[in-house]
């Protein structure tokens, strides 16, 4: 993340969301629809590779989805079968030869690769690689999986496919597209959602089922942990594995922040949960109050569920600015801090005088809440009393969400009053991680009811080979 953006501060990013389908004459611009609802998930590139059975189209930039993608350029991408991405970066530089999905030629043909998600031993793999001659184009640990399908000895490109994913650890939800076979793969501990539509006799697959619903897709199911489907446009699909499912531990944060309210994960909608999230929030840390508000958007249906729960009024007591600029240069340190007054505003007759209940997804470095507690003082708040829908986040994220260094992170180095004090707030309290866990409801009898909850409680669901080793380091 970088300080100096008006949009990052210190809130999470997710690394990206991708998109697919097989089997339909207007692949392209769905796929262009499909991207637009998963916006949410990246901002920085987007991408989309067609095939017509017989070669690749391609285009991709840096920039929003319909900045990238006029309908004359849509029209261009000829073919019935399409892949699409979009990024936000948290392995390799944010510049165009990182955009996804990736394409390569080799001596087999054209393959493009488009993943959600990090692979915790992407770096050790790229060396071993490069130690045997590969030399790579990008700095995305994305190219490691094409050299690894590249080099394989296998007959068939599915064998090579479960090879190679069977030496990845970490986070993927992985599109590998050729002129005639779609290969979806879900990592063992399926990190990273992803699920299968069906349009007539097009499958459909997608990060979120939002992207279904904007395009009219039915959704069928999400992709099993370990399974991996393969797709032809005259025989549909077929299911197989590479990997036997291990404890499903999906991130917590989808639920929390990442994911659109309209989306259902596991059979549950998001809204729905994050209501749920604020509600248990009310019960572990209720506080008198006059008027609740939530930090928009991701906030705002913990916020009412918090609401609902105690009879206490919710408020837009805060208004997010939709048309600040992308890339808005602040020229000064001075601006740079008041740069949260372009992108939220305090309305100050619904909080001036009251004591306000200020409900907000995460703290991570902490800056961006005492901002916002200021701007609502700023407005003639009484009081501010700040709780967070989720855990203190202590320990960094290595599977595709953009964390800070440990020593970076509020909660690894200050207790929760230390942190109220540091953010300006009246009171403070965080969701229990046990809490958090029975609210979201997923319907799991493993240990962690299928969450992730690292950034937590520090227990990682897959061995992390060098990254660890480098974040405690630094």
């Amino acid at each position: 993340m970088q300080d100096d953006s008006i949009f990052d501060f210190d809130e999470l990013n997710e690394e990206c969301g991708v998109f697919g389908i097989v089997g339909h004459p207007d692949a392209a611009r769905l796929t262009y629809y499909g991207l637009h609802a998963l916006q949410h998930r990246g901002q920085e590139s987007a991408g989309i590779v067609t095939t017509n059975g017989e070669k690749f189209h391609v285009h991709r930039d840096m920039g929003l989805v319909n900045e990238v993608f006029s309908s004359e350029r849509v029209s261009q991408l000829i073919g019935s079968t399409a892949i699409g991405h979009v990024r936000y970066s948290t392995t390799g530089s944010s510049v165009l030869a990182n955009v996804q999905p990736l394409v390569f030629n080799y001596a087999k043909g054209e393959i493009a690769i488009a993943t959600n998600g990090n692979l915790v031993n992407g770096d050790k793999l790229r060396k071993e690689l490069e130690a045997n001659g590969s030399i790579f184009q990008t700095t995305t640990d994305t190219e490691v999986i094409a050299h690894l399908i590249a080099r394989s000895s296998a007959d068939t490109l599915e064998v090579a496919v479960k090879e190679t994913l069977n030496e990845l650890v970490g986070a993927y939800a992985l599109l590998i597209l050729t002129n005639d076979q779609l290969f979806v793969a879900q990592d063992p501990h399926a990190l990273r959602p992803l699920a299968i539509g069906k349009l007539g006799d097009s499958y459909v697959f997608a990060s979120e089922t939002c992207a279904f619903d904007t395009i009219g897709a039915a959704f069928i199911r999400e992709i099993e942990p370990g399974e991996l489907l393969v797709l032809t446009q005259n025989d549909g699909m077929r299911v197989t594995r590479f990997s036997e499912p291990k404890e499903t531990s999906i991130c917590s944060f989808e639920y929390i922040y990442f994911a659109r309210p309209d989306s259902d994960i596991s059979g549950i909608n998001v809204h729905t949960a994050r209501k749920r999230l604020g509600r248990q929030l009310s019960k572990e840390a209720f506080v008198e109050a006059d008027v609740i508000t939530g930090v928009p958007d991701s906030s705002t249906s913990a916020a009412i569920g918090f609401a609902e729960a105690t009879g206490i009024p919710y408020e837009l007591g805060l208004i997010k600015n939709r048309y600040v600029g992308r890339t808005f240069i602040q020229p000064s340190q001075e601006l740079r801090e008041q740069g949260v007054k372009m992108k939220l505003s305090a309305v100050r007759k619904v909080v001036e005088g009251k004591r306000v209940v200020m409900i907000d997804d995460s703290i991570v470095r902490g800056t961006t809440s005492r901002r916002i507690v200021n701007l609502l003082r700023e407005a003639g708040a009484k009081e501010v009393h700040v709780r967070i829908s989720s855990p203190p986040v202590k320990n960094p994220c290595f599977y595709g969400i953009d964390t800070a260094d440990r020593d970076q992170l509020i909660a690894s180095n200050h207790s929760v009053e230390e942190i109220r004090q540091l953010i300006n707030a009246d009171s403070l309290a965080f969701l229990s991680a046990e809490g958090m866990v029975e609210a979201i409801g997923r319907p799991s009898e493993e240990k962690n009811r299928g969450h992730c909850l690292a950034c937590f409680t520090s227990e990682y669901p897959t061995k992390l080979y060098e990254a660890l080793e480098v974040e405690e380091s630094v």
